[in-house]
């Protein structure tokens, strides 16, 4: 693939995300700070929300095995997740993160958690292919810049 049709379809990825209420203004403010004495700035903070949310989620599983009426932990370890989210600008996230924490009194946890863990799948599958695209058109632009 050339690089203006990578560049183009990088672009329309990108767009289909907040279009479709994956991402919200935060993901622009953190590229915003990228630059090139840290190239990866983005892809480096995603890549720590998609280390650390599995294990949350993982607490979250078990608490509501262990602990179901340990609402204290449950909130404390969503909202864990909620800000892990919105630090990147995972709107969705964010969002099934705060209807979990409105249903903590239901009974379906268990659906909920479902609903965040398919969120948190369907995110990192888009945002793993948009930095997989990323980083096929980095060597050259990155030659480009050493050129000016």
């Amino acid at each position: 693939m050339d690089y203006s049709t990578l560049r183009r379809q990088i672009t329309f990825m990108k767009k289909s995300f907040f279009d479709q209420g994956y991402l919200d203004e935060q993901f622009n403010q953190l590229e915003e700070l990228q630059d090139e004495s840290s190239p990866n700035f983005v892809e480096e903070v995603v890549a720590l929300f998609l280390k650390d949310s599995p294990r949350l989620l993982t607490n979250i599983e078990h608490t509501i095995g262990k602990y179901p009426q340990d609402f204290h932990r449950l909130d404390s370890l969503v909202h864990q997740l909620k800000g892990s989210g919105s630090s990147i600008g995972a709107v969705r996230m964010k969002n099934e993160c705060s209807v979990f924490k409105a249903h903590c009194n239901d009974k379906n946890l268990e659906g909920s958690l479902q609903r965040m863990k398919r969120e948190h799948a369907t995110l990192k599958q888009k945002l793993e292919s948009y930095f997989q695209l990323l980083r096929q058109v980095a060597p050259r632009e990155h030659a480009v810049n050493l050129r000016k």
